[in-house]
């Protein structure tokens, strides 16, 4: 698994032709979901009846719906870094349901801890079964996922089966002080890329480095996906605070300037906060206030966030941290195809309508 760095980039990988990101992506999503489904329907009732309504499986009914699809960013990275270093599709398809399971177990319980009452353009589980459900289904998939990997066995699974705990337990801590900020008054950067890296950036990480751990990858090639899977994660976050001002609630699902109604002290809000520039004041005055910001409040919030560089800020990390992912692949000794693969679909990822 050792060798030189592989000459790697979002467009031009040398000799290995750049493949259509789209196509790959659902090629994967045709490989996971089917087994995501299995897993899911082996599950009680009731719980399997919650999860297959929160992905857009079933209705609140339990009939068959079509949702919307999301990107899976998490088992689209997982099978094309476990196929890089080696390790045979069944199993790396099994790393990356586990991955996608404890994905939406967070989702289904930050929706009841934040309040949202929509995911993906439809009501959120929390809403339609109550929060008990949502929360003891969440419970489910998180047992699952580890499951599903401590039944690898072997070393290998051992260490897989410690590395998607101790991310369980990042999703938690980051999560944890997602929440302290909404009540504090000021936060500092650092502090703010420390929670993302919980909530976010440790479970993309997960996704990058799960096969390879599987695999029995040596630490370089293992520390360099991780390293690749943390930066795409910090620059995912990055891009969704953007989305949570200005994304188009069309292709968010969520409402106009959800982020700011609910004074959530995002990437764009706290380089703000702290710019020093005039509209500073105002804007703390706007998120020091008891009470969910109105549309007229959010609407003065947002255009201050804009006016002291809150957003070109936050653009210009997403693009930081993107290289460095780009970079991390670079130096990894792995297939150079996979890689070539997983560069253009980083891009791809972060790529999302405004």
């Amino acid at each position: 698994m050792d060798g030189p760095p592989v000459p790697i980039s979002a467009t031009d990988a040398g000799s290995h032709r750049t493949p259509d990101p789209l196509a790959v992506a659902a090629t994967i999503r045709g490989l996971v979901l089917p087994a995501q489904r299995r897993y899911v329907e082996q599950l009680m009732p009731s719980v399997a009846h919650v999860v297959g309504y929160h992905v857009g499986w079933l209705d609140e009914n339990g009939n068959d719906a079509i949702g919307r699809a999301g990107k899976s960013v998490r088992p689209v990275i997982a099978v094309l870094a476990a196929r890089a270093a080696g390790l045979r599709e069944t199993v790396a398809v099994r790393a990356a349901v586990a991955v996608e399971m404890v994905h939406h177990f967070s989702l289904l319980h930050d929706d009841v801890i934040d309040g949202d009452r929509e995911r993906r353009h439809r009501p959120a589980a929390w809403t339609v079964f109550g929060t008990p459900a949502a929360i003891l289904t969440g419970d489910a998939l998180l047992a699952g996922s580890v499951q599903l990997i401590a039944e690898i066995g072997g070393g290998h699974g051992r260490r897989a089966t410690e590395l998607l705990v101790a991310t369980v337990q990042e999703l938690v801590r980051g999560q944890s002080l997602d929440v302290a900020f909404e009540r504090r008054r000021s936060v500092t950067p650092d502090e703010y890329s420390d929670m993302v890296h919980g909530k976010t950036a440790s479970l993309l990480s997960c996704a990058a480095c799960l096969g390879p751990v599987l695999a029995g990858a040596p630490d370089s090639v293992t520390g360099g996906f991780a390293a690749f899977g943390s930066h795409l994660g910090m620059a995912f976050q990055l891009v969704d605070d953007l989305l949570g001002i200005w994304g188009d609630p069309a292709n968010t699902g969520k409402p106009v300037l959800a982020d700011v109604h609910r004074r959530k002290k995002s990437a764009p809000v706290l380089a703000a906060l702290n710019s020093g520039e005039s509209g500073a004041r105002r804007l703390a005055e706007l998120y020091d206030r008891p009470h969910a910001l109105d549309a007229d409040e959010a609407g003065e919030a947002a255009h201050l966030i804009e006016q002291c560089g809150g957003r070109h800020w936050a653009e210009a990390q997403a693009a930081r941290h993107t290289e460095s992912a780009l970079a991390r692949l670079r130096s990894v000794g792995a297939d150079p195809e996979q890689l070539t693969t997983l560069a253009a679909l980083t891009s791809h990822f972060l790529r999302r309508d405004r």
